[in-house]
């Protein structure tokens, strides 16, 4: 006997092992040795990282499509794996130190520091894993990966020699974004734009003479960050600026630091901004370091790895200057320090001008949080120009399709644009960079220390000492490599050969730069083959007003909190019903709440299945069934699995979804099981048989089409269902998709189609005019067809049971005073005169349709303010939108009743 609820805690982990026991989601089966591949690369989360709402709607789209292809008969492989997130993980490990009050990173040392983030690894590493196996994502995790696992470690260190090689790999002296808090580099992308107030500081610069002597002019220039006018190398104004026309090509003496300086004529200086003239300091600014560039300007760095100013020794600092002892005491100072010293001096001798209050952009590093320096230092660079034409080409060519096909814009922008990738990181966690030096610093690239000291003796003619270069990669070159270097890569092993390229990549649009670009472009490079067929761009998990979620806000939903409260396979069907293309997904409590009841109410089917005899027939013959309602049931179950097929297919995972929902809900458990009820608890008989297994069956191909979405339901129903009829079948998870396409039966949707809508329509009108819930009320039908007489005979007592109908009659025209019901062609009507005030309710749809008019009308006016949509929360927009939507929903119904009631 089945339980009377389903419980999925009680569920959840014993059929996991099952899976698991069973290797259900194992690659290369021998049972599928013949089968079309199909494969998916998990995006790696990294290995600090822990389930967020993000992570739960891109694994449940993955595993939706594993299952799927898994059950259409296909050798699935969902390579599952993690990032090892070199700052990240590095600082997870620094704070563990530091909570255990233990030696720092730099006290450690490289070699013990490393060792104790392999020994944090292995204790807290798998945490992800866990919690993803806690949401029923059948990955094969018998070939769980690791960025930093040994084959993936040969592949990064093959491409890096190779991509040398070519020449496409370098090193080079540029400005990078800087963490202090980390001393490293990091990439753009890992830079955050934070709004600040700050001021902007009118310096005085004075004007010299050939002879380098002060002419008593002066040029003054505004800035934001005043501790870096120590590096300024110029000051430029615009050519076309009439102020400054004359001091072109003449010098200033650079206070506090005695450097003279050239006034230069540059298109990046904006006569409109400040004072016309900007300070420019290749050293510490991007856009100053290209002016550098232009002018032939040198680089004079002022800050060292920590953001402190440097002075003591630093011969650019040095050069041609004369600083004044009270600068050369700001050594050591904190940047913050130093700003405050610095506009304290120039008051001090009469060259601040004014202090403005200014609020604009400062970056920050999204992990430290620290303001980011731009930093002259040595780095490792990839010439990704010729990579990027090449991964633009594949998608144009159509080798690889991005879907929704929108996000195919974003790609191209970013690649068309691109720079050269910095990718060396100057932490001790990663890939060491496989390059050695010699004492003279001549560089020696190999795949191993012996290759270089090979590389070094032939050049020098005699042995010679090096050592290496201490940096490692960027996190993203090892994961750039993820679709090939998991499957074997650089060896040619069977599963390169079958699972490559792979078919699907499901992933945020956030990381179209960070990740999508970068494995098309190394994929080509390395394998010659796109890495993936199709892109699949899901958007993001915002909460249920439509804010984007974060801590600070307090609005942040734990997965695993709704696996525990309403189970994995409730959240799961969430967010698939939810996950429209191109569409962020609102999560709203009540709609997880309301899918746990959908499960609920599937299991409350299933058990009155049982009660009512309800077995699986192995002999059951669906084509050949003799009643209507029966063929009707089964070709609804036909057109269901052609929906989510054909859905699923284009990657709309939203409608396959509802159109599994649709079908379970409405049509077997409200609408077939309902019409049933008199068979299964009537008289024995062949149409009792057939009906109980057609309802056994019919219940087995719900379980397969909603496994995808709730495969922990959806197996234990499968093996009930299996147990209650003394079969031995295996696991739901490794069985066959349903194929129902024959069982269309277009006669038997005809007439019960025509009860459906009948039954439908009356409730509809009922609601509408606000009819008594208790009242039974007449129904005729106006002239009739045979057919539908014919039907009526059949089914007028379930008419009259489902509709709360007191009598069914037949006239010629329709009686006035009734509402029209228009039914597939037909014509019926319900006489309420004396039932419900006709007059009175038109009159009240009539001032709820006006006031419907106004609220769209007034939101209307809204959404065509330019002001309005500018200043607007993103969340307050689309909720403005949403109430337009549904007050146009409405006034459809209204206006239709209105139609009825004066019909």
């Amino acid at each position: 006997m089945m339980d009377k609820t389903f419980d999925p805690a009680a569920v959840e982990a014993r059929i996991a092992a099952e899976w698991e026991e069973a290797q259900a989601f194992r690659a290369g089966r021998p049972d599928r040795a013949d089968a079309a591949p199909y494969s998916i690369m998990i995006p790696p989360p990294n290995v600090t990282g822990s389930l967020h709402m993000g992570h739960a709607l891109n694994n449940t789209l993955q595993d939706v499509l594993a299952r799927f292809e898994r059950l259409r008969g296909k050798d699935v492989l969902w390579q599952p794996g993690t990032d090892h997130a070199g700052i990240a993980t590095q600082m997870v490990v620094e704070r563990r130190l530091a909570e255990h009050q233990e030696p720092d990173r730099r006290t450690l040392g490289r070699p013990e520091f490393v060792r104790r983030v392999w020994e944090w690894k292995a204790e807290s590493g798998g945490t992800i894993v866990n919690q993803l196996k806690r949401l029923g994502a059948s990955c094969d995790w018998s070939r769980e990966r690791f960025t930093m696992d040994e084959g993936l470690s040969r592949a990064v260190i093959k491409v890096f020699v190779d991509l040398h090689a070519e020449g496409l790999i370098y090193r080079d002296k540029r400005l990078v974004n800087w963490d202090p808090k980390f001393q490293t580099a990091i990439s753009d992308l890992e830079v955050q734009q934070v709004e600040v107030k700050g001021h902007l500081w009118h310096f005085a610069y004075p004007v010299v003479d050939e002879a380098g002597q002060e002419t008593g002019e002066t040029i003054t220039v505004a800035t934001t960050r005043p501790e870096t006018m120590l590096g300024d190398t110029a000051v430029a104004v615009h050519p076309e600026d009439e102020r400054y026309r004359a001091l072109v090509g003449r010098r200033v003496r650079l206070p506090l630091v005695g450097r003279l300086i050239p006034v230069v004529a540059d298109e990046y200086s904006d006569p409109e901004k400040g004072t016309g003239a900007v300070k420019i300091t290749p050293a510490h600014d991007f856009n100053d370091f290209e002016v550098g560039r232009r002018h032939d300007l040198p680089l004079v760095n002022v800050l060292d790895e920590e953001a402190r100013i440097s002075l003591d020794g630093n011969e650019a600092f040095l050069k041609d200057a004369a600083p004044e002892p009270e600068t050369l005491a700001l050594h050591g100072l904190d940047r913050a320090q130093a700003r405050k010293a610095v506009v304290a001096l120039m008051e001090a001798r009469g060259r601040l001008v004014a202090i403005e209050p200014n609020t604009h952009a400062v970056p920050h590093g999204d992990r430290s949080g620290e303001v980011i320096e731009p930093y002259l230092t040595d780095q490792w660079y990839v010439n990704v120009k010729p990579l990027a034409e090449r991964a633009m080409r594949a998608v144009r060519d159509g080798k690889t399709r991005f879907v929704p096909e929108a996000y195919e814009k974003t790609y191209f922008q970013w690649l068309e644009n691109i720079e050269p990738w910095c990718i060396s990181r100057q932490l001790w966690w990663g890939h060491q960079i496989p390059a050695w030096y010699d004492a003279e610093g001549q560089v020696f690239v190999a795949g191993s220390e012996e290759e270089a000291l090979a590389k070094a003796a032939a050049h020098h003619g005699r042995p010679v000492a090096l050592r290496r270069d201490e940096d490692v990669l960027d996190t993203w070159f090892s994961s750039g490599l993820w679709p090939f270097s998991t499957l074997g890569w650089p060896e040619a092993t069977p599963e390169l050969a079958r699972y490559y390229p792979t078919s699907t990549l499901v992933t945020g649009f956030d990381i179209i730069f960070f990740w999508v670009a970068r494995m098309m472009m190394l994929s080509l490079h390395a394998m010659d083959e796109v890495p993936f067929r199709t892109v699949y761009i899901h958007a993001l998990v915002r909460d249920e007003k439509g804010a984007k979620m974060s801590k600070s806000k307090g609005n942040v939903v734990d997965p695993l909190d709704l696996v525990d409260r309403y189970g994995a396979d409730a959240l799961r069907f969430t967010l698939a019903a939810m996950a429209a293309q191109g569409r962020d997904i609102k999560l709203s409590i009540q709609r997880v709440e309301g899918y746990r009841n959908f499960a609920t109410k599937l299991w409350n089917a299933a058990r009155f299945a049982e009660m009512n005899g309800c077995r699986i027939d192995p002999a059951f013959r669906p084509e050949a069934l003799r009643e209507t309602l029966n063929a009707w049931a089964l070709g609804e179950a036909a057109r269901a699995v052609a929906e989510v097929t054909a859905a699923l297919d284009a990657f709309r995972f939203n409608d396959a979804a509802n159109a599994a929902y649709r079908f379970v809900w409405n049509v077997f458990c409200d609408w077939y099981l309902e019409l049933a009820k008199p068979v299964l608890q009537g008289e024995a008989g062949t149409a009792q048989d057939e009906t109980r297994a057609t309802v056994a069956f019919l219940i087995d191909q719900i379980c397969i089409l909603l496994h995808p979405f709730m495969p922990f339901l959806t197996e234990e129903l499968w093996a009930t269902k299996g147990q209650e009829a003394g079969l031995e079948r295996g696991l739901l998870a490794l069985a066959r998709w349903p194929d129902l396409g024959s069982l269309s039966r277009p006669e038997a949707e005809a007439e019960i189609g025509w009860v459906v809508d009948l039954v439908s329509e009356i409730r509809s009108a009922r609601s509408e005019t606000n009819v008594p819930a208790g009242a039974q009320i007449p129904l005729v039908l106006v002239n009739p067809s045979e057919a539908v007489q014919a039907r009526l005979a059949r089914w007028g007592e379930t008419v009259r049971r489902l509709g709360r109908i007191a009598e069914i009659g037949t006239v010629a025209q329709s009686p006035a005073k009734a509402i029209q019901l228009l039914v597939r062609g037909e014509v019926a009507a319900l006489p309420l005169e004396g039932v419900v005030d006709l007059a009175a309710e038109v009159a009240r749809l009539r001032k709820e349709e006006g006031k419907l008019d106004g609220e769209i009308a007034k939101i209307d006016a809204k959404l065509a303010n330019a002001d309005f949509l500018a200043r607007a929360p993103e969340e307050v927009v689309e909720e403005q939108r949403e109430r337009r939507e549904a007050a146009a929903e409405r006034i459809g119904k209204v206006r239709e009743a209105l139609v009825r009631l004066e019909g």
